[in-house]
């Protein structure tokens, strides 16, 4: 509240008379406080919180036998592994022993790989795609393919750790293509 000080004396003209001491404005912000308070109350209850983004992952259903849950044919199944500085190499079905079957790509053409894939696969049920990131990749590689897996809508996908043979041939790959 505004309030006015009107101590000093009233308007008395005249010789003698001493002058008056100017009204002095004094301005109580007590208020002013209370109402940023509470629209800073007002706004904090009436905001919505961001929601955590997280993905949706579905687990395989529990069998009697545990060998027969993992169990899918070679025909229908990818390999998919990722190296440093953004590489991803794969190959179909199992890897063989010349590796002739063990390709390079990036994560621009991988969604080609993907679909063309799963589009030569007979049953559905069949397609499976194996992600084994390497130690070289980073986190943000292995949340771009699982963004892959739901784009193209690949519901049974699986990770797993890269064995030696795999994470020999793709540093050998790599220092092929850096040359």
């Amino acid at each position: 509240m505004a309030e006015m000080d009107t101590s000093g004396g009233g308007h008395k003209k005249g010789p003698g008379v001493k002058k008056s001491k100017k009204l002095s404005t004094r301005v109580d912000l007590t208020p002013m406080v209370d109402l940023g308070f509470l629209l800073i109350t007002f706004f904090i209850f009436t905001t919505t919180m961001s929601q955590a983004t997280a993905m949706k992952l579905t687990l395989p259903k529990d069998v009697d036998n545990p060998e027969d849950q993992n169990k899918a044919k070679q025909s229908g199944v990818i390999t998919v592994l990722m190296g440093k500085d953004n590489t991803v190499f794969y190959y179909e079905g199992e890897l063989d022993n010349t590796a002739s079957n063990f390709k390079s790509s990036n994560f621009h053409d991988i969604r080609d790989v993907l679909m063309r894939k799963k589009s030569t696969v007979r049953e559905l049920k069949d397609y499976v795609v194996i992600i084994k990131p390497s130690k070289e990749s980073t986190y943000k590689n292995l949340v771009d393919i699982l963004d892959e897996m739901t784009i193209t809508v690949s519901t049974r996908y699986a990770l797993v750790d890269i064995t030696d043979i795999e994470e020999q041939l793709v540093a050998k790959s790599a220092a092929q293509a850096s040359n």
